[in-house]
């Protein structure tokens, strides 16, 4: 890891100022992420700009609405009085993430931004599209038990590694950032990108852009929710397979259904196919079986990795068959 310059502003904008006039600035808030990439070689900065002290952790409702300013700390976000109660999904991912040390670090801006664990990313022996682009994918080759089964190309097919977003991505959560051009909001279904031909490319913020808050509608009440995480070991470990839902009925009849699932794409995934299977249905075994058989029509997955296709059908399976009354 080379030397780097570092400061720490009082503003947001004189933070976004001093990032966006040099192509060689990154933004440092928890630091869990960054500086593990500087030191794999996997990031280079020549300035790092903390923002770590910015007026940013607020944790607001109003008008139906959850706000989670972007240096709130995992742990504090999981644990306010209104995310139990009306965001369970939401608190049940990040209770699922990483550790408690790092849930104590960890901000929210932060882990929506983490990089891939993808090791051939992380390992500068290894070619890979992500880390410099045009040298190749040696994962397309190579083990292959972590990456995606869906988004991927023939450039990149590293998986997303943040919970926290597979949780918002089911709850049409938002983004508020504030960039060279002044403030904007992305939704959350926009915000990341498929790697495509451009896999260096995770979302769709710009040089110097810097995400100020997240914010989450808050479910009507009777909203069923859940986060399931399947994963190696019990703590500090990413996900295999993930599912995210949030459930809407009337009597046994499906009203809505958001579903999106971790650990199996390059992205947040979800599937507006798999939910259409469900909405105006029954909720029984049979057609949530139809619904996940639907989720991974279009997988392609590599042979250390195909145990992805059924694992992630069995996941969504125990995620909405709580719902059923056993009804098949």
């Amino acid at each position: 890891m080379r030397d780097f310059s570092y400061v720490r502003p009082d503003a947001a904008a004189e933070a976004v100022r001093l990032v966006a006039r040099s192509a060689d600035a990154t933004f440092v808030a928890g630091g869990t992420d960054l500086l593990n990439l500087m030191k794999d070689g996997a990031e280079d900065h020549a300035l790092v700009v903390d923002i770590s002290r910015l007026p940013l952790a607020g944790i607001e409702e109003s008008g139906g609405r959850l706000r989670i300013g972007a240096m709130a700390r995992m742990a504090d976000v999981a644990l306010h009085p209104v995310v139990p109660k009306r965001l369970p999904l939401l608190s049940q991912a990040l209770l699922a993430s990483a550790s408690p040390q790092v849930r104590t670090m960890a901000t929210i801006g932060g882990n929506l931004l983490q990089r891939t664990r993808c090791w051939y990313f992380r390992g500068t022996g290894f070619a890979c599209n992500k880390r410099e682009p045009g040298s190749g994918c040696a994962a397309l080759e190579g083990r292959s038990r972590w990456h995606a089964v869906l988004g991927g190309g023939d450039h990149c097919i590293a998986v997303h590694p943040s919970d926290l977003a597979v949780a918002l991505r089911a709850l049409d959560a938002t983004v508020h950032t504030l960039g060279p051009d002044g403030a904007r909001t992305v939704s959350l279904a926009d915000f990341y990108r498929e790697p495509g031909d451009t896999p260096h490319i995770d979302n769709a913020l710009r040089h110097g852009e810097l995400i100020t808050a997240v914010e989450v509608p808050l479910p009507p009440a009777g909203t069923h929710q859940r986060y399931l995480k399947l994963r190696d070991r019990a703590t500090f470990e990413f996900a295999v397979v993930s599912v995210a839902a949030v459930l809407r009925t009337r009597g046994r009849i499906v009203e809505e259904a958001r579903l999106a699932f971790g650990g199996i794409a390059t992205q947040p995934w979800r599937s507006a196919e798999a939910e259409a299977a469900l909405r105006g249905k029954p909720l029984t075994e049979r057609n949530i079986a139809a619904a996940g058989r639907v989720l991974v029509r279009d997988a392609q997955p590599r042979e250390d990795n195909e145990f992805k296709v059924e694992l992630v059908q069995r996941a969504l399976q125990d995620v909405l068959g709580r719902y059923t009354g056993g009804s098949r």
